[in-house]
């Protein structure tokens, strides 16, 4: 039996069990509950959900269209979907009436077999666990990729073997819900404000991250950006062995760039571990992903031969730093997925000149006037969008044009304009899409097919 996250005495059957939160996670939890014989309840503000014959026919039962007080009163454990604040009322009634109150990935996590490998940070989860999960696929390795990305965690519980690794992107909404969470593995990328609109201060978005480290022991790994004083200083609170990786530091053990090479640096010398010619990445930020995943790698024991061939495979991801194809000379590129400053701000320096960024959205805290350092000398305008909109403008009017663009149509069409005749527009947004489009990725697809509408028109009559 794995030691350390298994619960093996933690039993649902014919508990009363809540879910709430109809998305991914919130689905897979309640059948994943249903299956370990709980009486279970999801519950939702929408009327109607996916699956519902489905869920139902697992013995689910659902309540919605609102969140109703019956569904809380006779809980006897609450699970929430990644989606779901803790202290929505309902939920702070039960947790004050003494009902335990976990995630989904607490929930799943007490019933893995394999062992936990879990990614977090503010910018560039989803690149370092897709990538992580190919390097230990190539070694031959059961992996299962998910978490905040792909499958939920709790969607893998039933295929989860003794010998399987779990590589889990986790979000800080699902951390903080976390208790006995415990990775074997556990990846901090980096740390900047994210998400205030949730946590509502920096020190509480930081807690939950640090819930990542919070049950290792000094048998687990806690890899690391030593680029990063915030990062560096929650592993080191924690009592896992600390794997340093970076870009800029120089390290007398770690994982950095080292002539043409991604290289491990110890006491006995350089070891060239991934040749930069094999990382087919936009933007030097990624560069960083890849140190991390190599890392990880490492640990597991995968060889530098089967690094460099899954990382010489890695296209990357969809909606991160992604080509979305080149119009009359002008370059565009999908980065929906840097909703937050920082995010925006690596995106931005991964240019040199003729920049034309799609800043805003739904904000989530930050302050855009960290991006005007960045934009000087690249950036020939910005285009802004979505809500936050004035506050584009307030951070950075007098430093350049500023355009606002009533849809994101409207915003490539203003954006090519500003870049032409060889500039790039870039969707890097630094905001939540929830103003204006279902979710990150259907704003990215929205941008691409925006792209190629332009392109149809310039290329028609």
């Amino acid at each position: 039996m794995r030691v350390g996250t298994t619960v093996p005495e933690f039993s649902v059957t014919d508990r009363r069990v809540t879910v709430v939160g109809a998305a991914r996670s919130g689905m897979a939890a309640a059948g994943l509950l249903a299956a370990r014989g709980a009486r279970v309840t999801l519950t939702d503000l929408r009327p109607h959900i996916d699956d519902e014959a489905r869920l139902r026919e697992a013995g689910v039962t659902l309540a919605l269209g609102g969140h109703p007080a019956s569904a809380f009163e006779t809980a006897e454990l609450i699970v929430l979907s990644p989606g779901v604040p803790g202290d929505q009322p309902q939920v702070a009634a039960a947790r004050r009436a003494g009902v335990p109150v976990i995630g989904e990935l607490e929930l799943a996590s007490r019933w893995l077999r394999g062992r936990l490998i879990a990614i977090t940070g503010t910018k560039g989860k989803s690149t370092t666990t897709a990538l992580t999960g190919r390097l230990l696929q190539a070694a031959g390795r059961h992996a299962l990729v998910g978490g905040n990305i792909g499958v939920p965690l709790s969607a893998q519980v039933a295929e989860s073997t003794p010998e399987t690794l779990h590589v889990v992107e986790a979000s800080s909404f699902q951390l903080e819900e976390t208790g006995t969470f415990h990775p074997w593995i556990a990846v901090l990328l980096n740390l900047s404000t994210d998400h205030l609109d949730r946590h509502g201060t920096v020190e509480a978005y930081t807690r939950a991250k640090a819930r990542i480290f919070a049950n290792q022991t000094a048998d687990d790994w806690a890899v690391v950006n030593a680029d990063d004083p915030a990062a560096l200083e929650l592993a080191r609170r924690g009592r896992a062995r600390t794997v340093r990786f970076s870009m800029m530091a120089p390290l007398d053990e770690g994982f950095t760039v080292a002539g043409s090479a991604i290289a491990r640096v110890d006491a006995g010398g350089t070891t060239p571990l991934v040749p930069l010619s094999a990382v087919h990445l936009l933007g030097r930020h990624l560069v960083a992903d890849v140190l991390a995943a190599a890392a990880v790698g490492w640990i597991a024991g995968v060889p530098p031969a089967v690094m460099t061939a899954a990382v010489d495979g890695f296209q990357g991801l969809e909606h991160a730093m992604e080509p979305a194809g080149t119009v009359a000379g002008v370059r565009f590129v999908n980065d929906s997925k840097a909703t937050n400053i920082e995010a925006a701000r690596r995106a931005i320096e991964s240019f040199d000149r003729g920049l034309v960024p799609i800043l805003g959205g739904r904000f989530k805290g930050g302050d855009f006037r960290r991006l005007a350092g960045p934009l000087a000398g690249r950036a020939r305008a910005v285009v802004a969008i979505g809500e936050a909109r004035p506050l584009v403008h307030e951070a950075l009017d007098g430093r350049l044009p500023v355009h606002d663009a009533a849809s994101l149509d409207e915003a490539v069409r203003l954006a090519f304009e500003a870049a032409r005749p060889d500039g790039t527009v870039l969707l890097a947004p630094a905001c939540a899409s929830f103003d204006m489009f279902a979710d990150y990725a259907d704003r990215g697809r929205r941008f691409k097919d925006a792209v190629r509408q332009l392109a149809a028109g310039l290329s028609g009559p």
